[in-house]
């Protein structure tokens, strides 16, 4: 069984995540301890809210550069939500800019559409070549609350990363593979089989 850790920060929907990643297989561990964290096979970064808040969360842990270094050493690391926002170089809300653990380029920026937030089930475009989407059917769904997305294709093509995008008014960043560091926008613990899938398919990467 691979052992992950779910990063608690004081953000995210770790309990779910938690038990979805146990029903996948994974030996799960919730906890804020950054040496747990450190040397997992996996460490899941999640996140629900604020952009700021989920930033200022990682910093009072500290886990900022434990986080990097994983990265570095080819330690996979997930990020869910937010926790895949707070990976970019920045993100703008509200007219304040909060600067993000910069692994990803680019920035995160409120969604080009004029319903927000997109909240509910929706389509993805996986990346050619996906490690994350392989064996999901065409038409897979999946389940989306956010008001703010990455959406800089050229940035990340840029860097080698698969990308993988969901549209809702303008196309956006719904998925990044690059090395070690993978990440969705979506909530897979909360799209039923084809979160599933996706969470199944990470831990073949441990």
């Amino acid at each position: 069984m691979p052992g992950v850790v779910v990063l608690d920060y004081g953000s995210g929907n770790i309990r779910s995540a938690q038990r979805a990643l146990a029903r996948v297989g994974a030996e799960v561990t919730v906890t804020d301890d950054l040496d747990a964290a450190l040397v997992a096979d996996g460490l899941v970064v999640p996140g629900v809210g604020a952009y700021a808040a989920c930033m200022a969360g990682i910093e009072a842990l500290g886990a900022g550069p434990v986080i990097a270094e994983r990265v570095a050493a080819g330690r996979p690391v997930l990020g869910i939500c937010v926790g895949m926002q707070v990976l970019f170089e920045y993100g703008e809300e509200h007219g304040v800019v909060t600067k993000g653990l910069g692994l990803l380029p680019g920035g995160v920026t409120r969604l080009a559409a004029q319903r927000v937030p997109h909240m509910g089930w929706n389509t993805v475009e996986p990346a050619t070549d996906s490690v994350l989407f392989a064996g999901l059917p065409e038409g897979s769904r999946f389940y989306f609350v956010h008001s703010y997305a990455a959406a800089d294709l050229v940035a990340l093509a840029g860097v080698g990363a698969r990308v993988t995008t969901s549209t809702h008014g303008a196309p956006f960043v719904a998925g990044v593979e690059r090395g070690p560091l993978s990440a969705a926008q979506f909530h897979p613990e909360k799209s039923a089989d084809s979160g599933a899938t996706l969470l199944r398919n990470w831990l073949g990467t441990l």
